[in-house]
């Protein structure tokens, strides 16, 4: 082994991206019908939000483990947690948030139990894909903590952004 190859530095730690699928071409079946490539999985649990790429398959931090139910009442003892789909858009003037909409849950890590209705996840992702806001399940705090992330994450995207927008988070 050479001098050079001893050196080398280690790897950069890639940055979360709101990416949640690559840019690679799928060409398997169904290739073409949705393009996920500009949402973005956000959980927000207990006044911290974060991008949890695992969402898009059940499978964020806070789902895994979790055996879900259709029933509230099997989850007494839940904390209530969101995801939220953030679609990105881009027009002459740049990128910015484009629809967003959040999904309701419940967690009890304890018990190892949950409570969401898997049909209106998916039906709220299909309306972030589609540009609409939908924010109306979430308070003060969450939305607090969605637009500090969203903030953070790239504020140039954050200005570009509808006022519509801006002021359901308000």
């Amino acid at each position: 082994m050479d001098n050079e190859q001893q050196q080398q530095p280690a790897p950069e730690k890639k940055k979360l991206s709101l990416n949640v699928v690559s840019n690679k071409q799928h060409k398997g079946f169904g290739a073409g019908s949705i393009d996920l490539s500009q949402v973005a999985c956000i959980i927000i649990d207990q006044g911290e939000a974060y991008i949890d790429v695992g969402a898009m398959h059940a499978k964020s931090k806070i789902e895994r483990g979790i055996k879900f139910s259709a029933n509230k009442e099997d989850v007494p003892n839940g904390r209530p947690a969101w995801i939220v789909w953030v679609a990105v858009d881009r027009d002459e003037q740049g990128s910015y948030y484009a629809g967003a909409a959040s999904c309701e849950m419940l967690i009890d890590t304890e018990a190892r139990r949950g409570w969401k209705i898997l049909a209106d996840h998916v039906n709220r992702l299909d309306r972030a894909i589609k540009r609409k806001y939908i924010l109306d399940n979430i308070g003060p705090e969450e939305k607090a903590a969605l637009v500090k992330l969203l903030k953070e994450h790239n504020q140039e995207w954050w200005d570009h952004s509808p006022q519509e927008f801006k002021d359901l988070l308000a």
